[in-house]
C-alpha cells in the first residue's frame, strides 16, 4: 500500500509542477528572460561562466570532455558544485589531478553526462511511468537512478553514492545542465 500511495503522490507532484509551470508561462512579459528558456550558449560556456562550477570546469578540460560539451547535440550535465567537490578527501582530488589518473577522470565525469536531454519534468515523467524510479544510461555506459525524497530527486550511482540535484534545468544549445550536491564515484578508484 505504501508504495502505490508514494506513486500517486510523486504523479501529483509532477502534475502540481506542470500546472504551476504552465500558469508561469501565461504571466510571462518576456519569456526570452525566463530560466527555463534556451541559451544561446553551449553546456561548456555556461559551466565556464558560472562561478562555482570552476573545479569542474577545470576537471572536465583536464579529461577532454569539454571538446564533447562543445558539440552540438543534446546532452544533460548532472553538474557537481565547487561545494561537491570539497566533499571528496585531499588524496582523492589529489588523485584526480594527477594526469596519469586522465582515464578515471574521464569515467568519473562521464558518469554525470548522459547523452540526451533530460529535463527535470522529463525526469519526473519517467518516474511516474516506473512506480517512484527512472534510470538513465551515463556516458560511460552505467545506468543512473532517479527517486524522489520530499521534493527532491535525487539520483544514485551504482555504488550507491547519492546527488541531490540543487538546481534543475539550466537549458542551453546544446542539452540541459542539473546541478548536483555530491559528485559521483561510481567505484572505487583511488
Amino acid at each position: 500500500m505504501k508504495k502505490w500511495t508514494s506513486l500517486v503522490y510523486l504523479c501529483v507532484l509532477f502534475y502540481g509542477f506542470l500546472s504551476y509551470a504552465q500558469d508561469n508561462k501565461v504571466t510571462q512579459v518576456k519569456p526570452a528572460e525566463s530560466k527555463f528558456s534556451t541559451s544561446e550558449k553551449s553546456i561548456i560556456e555556461r559551466t565556464s561562466s558560472f562561478e562555482n562550477h570552476s573545479t569542474l570546469m577545470r576537471v572536465l578540460k583536464a579529461a577532454n570532455l569539454d571538446k564533447v560539451l562543445g558539440y552540438k547535440g543534446r546532452f544533460t550535465v548532472f553538474a557537481p558544485s565547487n561545494l561537491a567537490f570539497e566533499k571528496l578527501s585531499k588524496i582523492t582530488i589529489d588523485n584526480l589531478n594527477d594526469p596519469k589518473n586522465n582515464k578515471a577522470l574521464r569515467d568519473i565525469l562521464s558518469y554525470h553526462i548522459i547523452a540526451e536531454k533530460l529535463s527535470a519534468s522529463t525526469i519526473l515523467k519517467a518516474m511516474c511511468r516506473g512506480n517512484g524510479t527512472a534510470k538513465f544510461t551515463t556516458m560511460q555506459g552505467d545506468k543512473i537512478t532517479a527517486t524522489m525524497n520530499g521534493i527532491d530527486i535525487v539520483l544514485t550511482d551504482k555504488s550507491g553514492n547519492q546527488a541531490v540535484i540543487v538546481t534543475a534545468d539550466s537549458n542551453q544549445s546544446n542539452g540541459i545542465i542539473h546541478e548536483i550536491d555530491t559528485v559521483f564515484m561510481p567505484y572505487k578508484m583511488f
